[in-house]
């Protein structure tokens, strides 16, 4: 399974221009059966999505069903995409630590059986720690937790998990950080890298990073 984890800063590019289309663009480049997005909603009003919904179904996407207000596509931003033939299963929302509005979603991949949980972190060291022991200690079975983690050091010091970084991702136009990453419950990763292209580093500030995966017998 391919699995990719992409911020697509509510769809502004580098041009600040609002371009739902060449974000999908990207999403074709990296040909994955599941994307997790972070920034897929505006923050503000009604939340709406910024996914041009069209030609996701085109592609042969279905977002997970997990948001609660009409226009969104996701739940504080975040959404699972899964190409057919595979499916979520109970896809849910994950009630997070946070000051400010943070939260996690989760589905099961059928027929797979691994379980992918996407999330965008908060934004102080002490935050993300609680968030992280959070998303760990409710893993079971096979599990990927993928995102936006706002954190730049490589040792996250999680007591379980393998944690993946695939490299630097933020900011396209010139990666400095490495904010996005994987982190791995029984499962294992074949390969793991950032997308780059010249259009993933015009559509949004972070370039998309993709895993390989494999699950443990």
């Amino acid at each position: 399974m391919r699995l990719a984890s992409y911020n697509i800063r509510k769809a502004v590019g580098l041009d600040w221009k609002r371009d739902p289309e060449r974000i999908a663009d990207v999403l074709a480049e990296l040909d994955a059966d599941v994307v997790v997005l972070q920034e897929a909603d505006r923050r503000i009003g009604a939340r709406a999505g910024v996914l041009p919904l069209p030609r996701l179904d085109a592609m042969g996407y279905v977002i997970a069903d997990i948001s609660v207000r009409p226009l969104s596509h996701g739940w504080h931003g975040n959404v699972i995409l899964i190409r057919t033939p595979m499916s979520a299963d109970q896809p849910r929302r994950v009630e997070l630590p946070a000051v400010e509005p943070r939260g996690a979603v989760a589905a099961k991949i059928a027929p797979v059986g691994i379980t992918v949980i996407g999330v965008h972190l908060g934004l102080t060291p002490g935050m993300r720690r609680q968030q992280l022991a959070h998303l760990v200690a409710s893993a079971e079975g096979p599990t990927v937790i993928a995102g936006d983690f706002n954190e730049r050091k490589a040792d996250l010091q999680l007591p379980l998990g393998e944690v993946v970084t695939p490299g630097l991702t933020f900011h396209s136009s010139w990666p400095r950080a490495a904010l996005d990453r994987f982190i791995l419950f029984g499962v294992t990763a074949s390969s793991a890298r950032v997308h780059v292209s010249a259009l993933a580093r015009k559509a949004s500030d972070h370039l998309p990073v993709v895993l390989e995966l494999d699950r443990e017998a």
